[in-house]
This record gives C-alpha cells, structure tokens and sequence, in this order.
C-alpha cells in the first residue's frame, strides 16, 4: 500500500482513540468551572433582585407612609414592572416575604428568596 493511498483511508482507530481521550481530559477541566460559574452568576442574580423588591419597597413606603400589602401591589402601582423570578426556583411566586412590626404599616417589609440550600459562602439562601 502506498503512501499516498493510505492518507484516504481515514483515521486509524488508535489515532481516534488518542484524540477522544483528549478531547476528554479538556472536558473533565471545563464542566466544573461550568456549572461554578452558573451557579455564581445564578447568586448575582438572586442578589440584585433582592436589592431591587428591597429598593422599590422602600420607595412604596416613601410616598404612601406605609407597606404594601403584597408584592403584587408594587406592580399595580408601577413601582416594578413585574415581579423578578427568582433565579433559584425559576418561580416569582416562591418568595418569602416578612410583614412590619406594626401591622398598620402594612404587609411586606422585607424579602427573601424561597430556596432552599446554601450559597458558596455557606449563609442559607432564605437568609438574604
């Protein structure tokens, strides 16, 4: 057999079989530092919604003088668009919310995520 007759053959199966291990050892290297980044980016994403019921709460409270009395009224008000999901439950109706003090002030103070589990740092995702 020529050269030049074997290059259009194709592969040998040990050829393959070097670069599937390859390919292999580079996936081993890239799927953790995958699912770590989504899991950070999911993290960030909890965080700025929270910040931003948080934030659109407190404006809520500036001008009415009180609370709403769900998360709901903020978007009839116009204080948020819609509710963020949250990023770890893929629902905007799992979260927690916390009335006031005074239950004259209204019926959502504060609010957290309904996940369960822990973040990287260890603190439970229904403390944020």
């Amino acid at each position: 057999m020529t050269a030049a007759r074997r290059k259009g053959q194709g592969f040998t199966l040990i050829e393959l079989i070097v670069v599937m291990l390859i390919i292999a050892m580079l996936a081993t290297l890239a799927v953790p530092r995958y699912f770590g980044s989504v899991q950070k980016s999911r993290d960030a994403v909890l965080k700025e919604n929270l910040a931003l019921m948080r934030s659109a709460l407190d404006k809520y409270y500036g001008d009415n003088d009180k609370y709403p009395a769900a998360l709901e009224d903020l978007v009839s008000h116009k204080y948020l668009r819609s509710i963020p999901p949250d990023p770890l439950t893929d629902s905007a109706k799992t979260w927690v919310t916390v009335p006031p003090d005074d239950p004259d002030k209204g019926g959502v103070y504060d609010v957290h995520s309904g996940a369960e589990g822990n973040a990287a740092d260890g603190t439970a995702y229904r403390e944020w």
